[in-house]
């Protein structure tokens, strides 16, 4: 599949059906995604645009659910309540407030016409069914849910084997107040998606009597393999594949010509069941059904053609769900999305050969087999762990090995080299979050008839082939490591990088203006670090007062004003940031001229730098060379993407009495031109409150702040040991810095060399909700990818309940 079609919303200003408050399926189409969200729009396309057996039902449309706030004035309670958020990250707040919202959603009464549409669409449902009160399923589905570049699904709530009109009215609105789960809204927020553009459907559908079900992909998302349709399934309702709670027989398709090229099938000793009368309940299977398939071959073959069907005609990879009814043995499709890893991914096939190992591996021991749930290799230590209470004996680069994993093993997980479980299958809790989490993972090894917890032992040394789902004895990761392929002329186009948006910005640190051309290709947001300095060594080679005293002060402001300007052209309009010049004494002395006018210290690096400079009656005609510069570069150039930035400020006053000259020469804080100040004095981070009322925002200097929290110098040899950006003081600093700063609506980037080197620091910078990160340009990339799955990660952890942990514990 080379190819993902973006699924379109409808103008619903121009269409009749916007004002209705139900749609039918056989009204709808994938278009509608406005009208009804992109799960019932979905139901709506395969039932009237394909022969696909789809449950028939109705939807509750977008005007219905706008119509329910409006009428009851749940819209302002809800935004109040919203806007009372002082900080997402702050789980015990998400919580409290989303609780509140879901509470008056669901006791406050619907408007009695809605009700009555809603009952009305029920009886004709059943009607057309034949049925008196039938059982159905209400799913919900957001407007902006189940797309390629944009999924929202699953945050939302499904009730399943719902009986009755009032019952069905209840449950729409339950729908409606998931839209504002913890989950849901710190996503949203976290995506800066207001919700207010999201809308809630209720696709109520008849309900399968499942006798089997399960869930099936056009792309094998373990590990991108587009040429098979995969399908996972159990006896029961469908609930339990999430849940882990039955490893799932395990079924693999040519799509080519539909033959089953594998199947693997498990030990499912119980099922979720629907009560006679409404809810479900646990039953133990049947021993003599235990081990039977809950898929015929012809079931397999039948359900692949109509996933096959519908990824021709959606135009993309779908992940779909479906159900056998227990009465007539029908094979019905209930939901299909796309899917959205693999179809942004656009991956290229890979060469066969580039998978061969680079060394013999035909002597290696293997010591079980499992289902691919995350692509990856990996070997370490074995630790088993059976009870979610030894959890925090579990050490880093450990392989994690055990039944099966739920949200209280997160922390463990991020720790784990590697993961496999006995139990679960492609969309257990395990497979998903060591996906999101890019673990390699195996899960489900009692498909094979072992339990890894009883083969593997504590302390073994084992690899992890998570692309083959195959588990080594011994350290043979080199042997298993693919050749280089061979380099080949290919007459296809190159396919573009893709680098998802984030809400973290990822910036990028220049210091030669001539490398700015060739790097604006890079995917920075822009330059959180322009190095001054380097223009002064480069291309002026003259102390800035030797050259007043020479009568060329002019030198200054135009080799300056050439060399940001070039950056800041390329670059444009993505913002770049210039740090004001930041040398030491011993640094300027080296400029010609320089000797005359520079001090000799002992210790520079806490001498005459920064801004103490700048207003100094010796230094300050220098800077306001500085500062024509930057005047010239947005006024005469028109680069109005160049904003500036104050290094080493000391003490608040120091910050007024810079930032004054800088007014007096007309460069004044506005909309469109921004003062920051380097954070790298422990000053800075205490005095943050105060420093707010002279700066748009902050950016750390890790270097130099670790050095003065550390008192460590940061060039001397002796002592090198002990600096240390990731030191716990270090990282209290930050943390504060960004609570102080966001709380007066100031921006909090970091320019030192810590993200560059370590990507677990980056880690934390996200989770502490900082704006920006600039790194060098070789990690600009690597840091882009690394932020998405970190935020990827932290939304994951809201969405499992382990939140946002001990605010006094910095270390994650």
């Amino acid at each position: 599949m080379t190819e993902t079609k973006i699924i379109s919303s409808v103008n619903v200003n121009s269409d009749p059906r916007a004002e209705k408050d139900v749609l039918w399926f056989d009204e709808l189409h994938r278009e509608d995604v406005a009208l009804v969200g992109g799960k019932s729009s979905s139901l709506g396309e395969m039932t009237s645009s394909t022969n696909i057996p789809v449950p028939y039902g109705f939807a509750t449309t977008a005007h219905a659910y706008r119509y329910f706030l409006n009428s009851t004035g749940l819209d302002k309670k809800v935004s109040e309540l919203l806007n009372s958020i002082k900080d997402y990250e702050n789980t015990e707040e998400l919580h409290e407030v989303c609780s509140k919202i879901r509470k008056i959603m669901v006791e406050t009464p619907m408007p009695e016409d809605l009700a009555e549409n809603i009952k009305s669409s029920y009886l004709q449902l059943a009607k057309k069914m034949d049925q008196k009160d039938p059982f159905v399923a209400v799913r919900s589905s957001a407007t902006a849910e189940d797309l390629p570049n944009a999924s929202f699904a699953g945050q939302q709530d499904t009730y399943l084997n719902v009986r009755g009109a009032d019952e069905v009215v209840q449950k729409v609105k339950e729908c409606y107040a998931s839209l504002f789960t913890d989950r849901a809204t710190y996503y949203r927020h976290k995506a800066q998606f207001p919700y207010q553009k999201v809308a809630l459907s209720a696709a109520v559908q008849m309900q399968v009597f499942s006798k089997s079900s399960g869930i099936m992909f056009t792309v094998n998302v373990s590990n991108g393999d587009d040429s098979v349709i995969v399908i996972d399934s159990i006896w029961g309702l469908g609930e339990y594949i999430v849940s882990g709670k039955v490893t799932p027989d395990h079924f693999v398709v040519n799509k080519s010509d539909l033959t089953i090229k594998s199947k693997a099938i498990t030990t499912k000793k119980i099922e979720l069941i629907r009560e006679p009368n409404g809810g479900v309940h646990e039953v133990n299977v049947p021993e003599d059904k235990q081990q039977e398939a809950s898929l015929t071959d012809q079931q397999v073959v039948e359900l692949a053609s109509y996933a096959k069907t519908i990824e021709k005609h959606y135009g993309c990879y779908m992940d779909m769900e479906w159900a056998v009814d227990s009465r007539t043995n029908k094979v019905w499709v209930v939901q299909a999305r796309p899917e959205t890893v693999w179809s942004q991914r656009n991956r290229s096939k890979q060469d066969n050969s580039s998978s061969q190992s680079s060394t013999d591996i035909s002597n290696a021991e293997v010591i079980l087999r499992g289902l691919t749930a995350a692509p990856g290799l990996a070997s370490g230590r074995v630790h088993v762990i059976d009870n979610p209470e030894d959890i925090d004996q579990f050490k880093k680069g450990e392989i994690l090995v055990t039944l099966m994993t739920s949200p209280d093993w997160v922390p463990a997980m991020q720790k784990a080299k590697a993961i496999i479980t006995n139990n679960g299958g492609m969309t257990c809790h395990a497979a998903i979050v060591s996906r999101e989490m890019q673990i390699p993972c195996i899960v489900g090894t009692t498909s094979n008839g072992v339990k890894a917890t009883e083969v593997l032992k504590d302390g073994e040394m084992i690899t992890v082939d998570a692309k083959n789902g195959v588990v080594y004895k011994g350290d043979i990761i080199d042997a298993l490591k693919p050749k280089a392929p061979t380099a080949q002329v290919s007459n296809q186009p190159v396919q573009a990088e893709y680098f998802p948006p984030t809400a973290t910005k990822v910036m990028m640190n220049l210091g030669n203006p001539d490398l700015a051309e060739k790097y604006s290709a890079l995917p920075a947001d822009g330059i959180g670090l322009m190095r001054e300095e380097f223009l002064w060594t480069s291309y002026i080679h003259e102390h800035p007062l030797y050259l007043i005293d020479s009568g060329h002060p002019e030198k200054v402001v135009n080799e300056l004003a050439s060399g940001i300007g070039k950056v800041a052209r390329a670059m444009s309009p993505r913002p770049i940031v210039l740090r004001f010049s930041d040398f030491k004494s011993s640094e300027y002395r080296n400029l010609k001229g320089g000797e005359k006018y520079e001090p000799h210290e002992s210790a520079d690096l806490l001498g005459w730098r920064g801004a103490s400079r700048y207003y100094d009656p010796k230094y300050i005609n220098a800077f306001k060379l500085e500062v024509k510069a930057v005047k010239k570069v947005r006024e005469e150039y028109g680069l109005t993407n160049l904003n500036v930035m104050i290094p080493f400020c000391r003490t608040v006053d120091e910050a007024r009495k810079v930032t004054q000259i800088m007014a007096e020469e007309g460069l004044v804080r506005s909309a469109n031109f921004k003062i920051y100040m380097m954070a790298e004095i422990p000053s800075n981070i205490i005095l943050a409150d105060q420093f707010n009322e002279f700066v748009d925002g902050y950016s750390i200097g890790s270097n130099d702040l670790t050095m003065l929290i550390l008192g460590c110098d940061r060039n001397n040899d002796t002592v090198a040991r002990l600096f240390d950006e990731r030191n716990l003081a270090v990282k209290r600093a930050i943390r504060h810095l960004i609570k102080v700063a966001h709380k007066d609506g100031k921006t909090v980037s970091i320019c030192g060399q810590a993200p560059s080197e370590y990507p677990e620091f980056t880690e934390f910078l996200v989770r502490s909700g900082i704006d920006y990160v600039s790194v060098n340009p070789d990690m600009v990339k690597q840091t882009k990818l690394n932020v998405a799955h970190y935020e990827q990660r932290i939304l994951l952890d809201h969405a499992t309940g382990l939140g946002r942990q001990d605010p006094t514990n910095y270390e994650w």
